[in-house]
């Protein structure tokens, strides 16, 4: 998914991180996406850059699309990043660089691998479900990593962790001993959790990481704060077990790493660690270089915007 903003200011990434647990709610912001698609953006944010590697949160929907065309993202190029596409209702098609086409389908994970440059587009089949209704997450690739090869990953079947009105289904990284078949360069965690009305359940994190949790739906208490649908709390590091109770019967995202320590930039939909960096791959989209062709998707790509007047400047959690 793309940041579709025409003057997207710089995100300092990759600072704030707490050195003990917290519980601070962020709402939302509204950003169009598309041509008909509204987005609820809760990474980057005024008050939080990153949640372990996580740098970009998207909530969208339930939206009604049954007469609607539903999401349309032209192609657009990403650098230096993963894309994690995640739906509770609906489907999306994916198209990329690389000559995928897969459609992801409600608790399916699609994972792409920028690596050094790919782009893709994103949409609602011709003939898609009534509601549209998910979460688009990037994570930063480490220094080590951010110039391999793209790829991209399909994955329908998830391991589970099952206990008390509770199901998690593990989209990336390992939780309470259930691990996912993504690829991963950070040592993270994403998962999605389902709890029944009345459900109360303390999960088992790794206090070496951060932790934030997205409501997508229901009601619940998170570590005794309640937290409604689009927000995003921010529980800091150093726990070593969440305590959950659902008023209703409710779903979040759960989302956690390492603290990402190294100084970065992001600009647009590029991931990087300079100016200079982050110029050149917006240059290189202009030119139609180094990032492939989209086929398939029935509309032009998207331009990049301009530069910001000011320099880019890479920060780290200690700036």
């Amino acid at each position: 998914m793309s940041n579709l903003d025409l003057r997207p200011a710089p995100a300092v990434c990759g600072r704030q991180a707490a050195t003990g647990p917290v519980k601070d709610l962020l709402p939302g912001r509204n950003v169009p996406l598309g041509e008909s698609t509204m987005v609820r953006r809760l990474l980057p944010s005024l008050g939080r850059r990153m949640v372990g590697a996580w740098c970009f949160v998207d909530h969208y929907g339930p939206d009604d699309i049954a007469a609607e065309p539903g999401m349309r993202v032209p192609p657009h190029p990403h650098t230096g990043l993963q894309t994690v596409s995640w739906l509770h209702e609906g489907s999306v098609l994916h198209r990329d660089s690389l000559g995928s086409l897969r459609t992801v389908r409600p608790r399916e994970l699609g994972l792409m691998t920028a690596g050094r440059a790919v782009s893709h587009s994103e949409e609602s089949p011709r003939e898609h479900a009534p509601l549209l209704h998910g979460a688009q997450l990037w994570v930063a690739l480490p220094d080590a990593r951010r110039h391999v090869e793209p790829a991209f990953e399909h994955h329908p079947e998830l391991p589970a962790v099952t206990a008390g009105g509770l199901h998690a289904q593990v989209i990336l990284g390992t939780l309470d001993g259930a691990t996912s078949p993504g690829t991963t360069h950070t040592a993270l965690t994403g998962a999605d959790l389902t709890l029944r009305e009345g459900a109360a359940h303390r999960l088992p994190l790794d206090p070496g990481f951060e932790y934030a949790v997205l409501a997508m739906s229901g009601s619940v208490d998170v570590d005794g704060v309640p937290v409604e649908p689009g927000a995003l709390l921010y529980l800091g590091c150093g726990r070593r077990e969440l305590p959950l109770r659902a008023r209703t019967d409710a779903a979040l995202l759960l989302l956690g790493g390492e603290p990402f320590e190294e100084r970065i930039v992001m600009w647009w939909n590029f991931v990087g660690r300079s100016h200079e960096e982050i110029a050149r791959a917006r240059l290189d989209w202009e030119r139609g270089d180094r990032f492939g062709e989209v086929h398939g998707y029935d509309g032009a790509r998207l331009s990049a915007p301009e530069l910001p007047d000011a320099p880019l400047t890479a920060r780290g959690n200690r700036d």
